[in-house]
């Protein structure tokens, strides 16, 4: 029987979403896309957010652009998405992008655009976590 596949941030797969319209790729997710052990993913990007954005950060359960606009809506609209189609597949475990306020797990921005950073998860690492998902970020993989 073939494993679940891993759900993995889009970026770290080398997909062009992330909020400057770049990329963050990493070898070993590229190399679990292309075997077909992972599928790639950007929560933003599948709650409506266009590529490139204003950077967003949480603050007090809000997730608010550098703009000051309130992204809440699209950010758990999107994670709702990832959780659906991680379901779809039949998938358990996922790798996202550290400190994203969507993918981040344990640690995260603290709100204030200053690269501080707290402990906190972002949307889509918080709704996988609390439907039993295992989450890794790609700092915890070998280069």
């Amino acid at each position: 029987m073939k494993e679940a596949p891993i759900i993995v941030s889009a970026c770290l797969a080398g997909m062009y979403c992330r909020y400057n319209g770049d990329t963050q790729p990493h070898e070993t997710i590229i190399e679990l896309v292309s075997q077909g052990q992972a599928i790639p993913f950007c929560p933003e990007v599948h709650g409506g957010l266009s590529t490139p954005r204003a950077p967003c950060e949480i603050q007090e359960n809000k997730v608010v652009d550098s703009d000051g606009i309130d992204r809440t809506e699209a950010f758990q609209r999107g994670a709702e998405e990832g959780l659906r189609l991680a379901r779809l597949v039949g998938s358990h475990e996922a790798i996202l992008k550290a400190r994203s306020p969507s993918c981040g797990s344990s640690e995260i921005y603290d709100g204030t655009f200053s690269s501080t950073r707290i402990a906190g998860d972002g949307l889509f690492a918080r709704l996988l976590k609390d439907n039993g998902f295992s989450i890794r970020t790609e700092e915890d993989l070998p280069e």
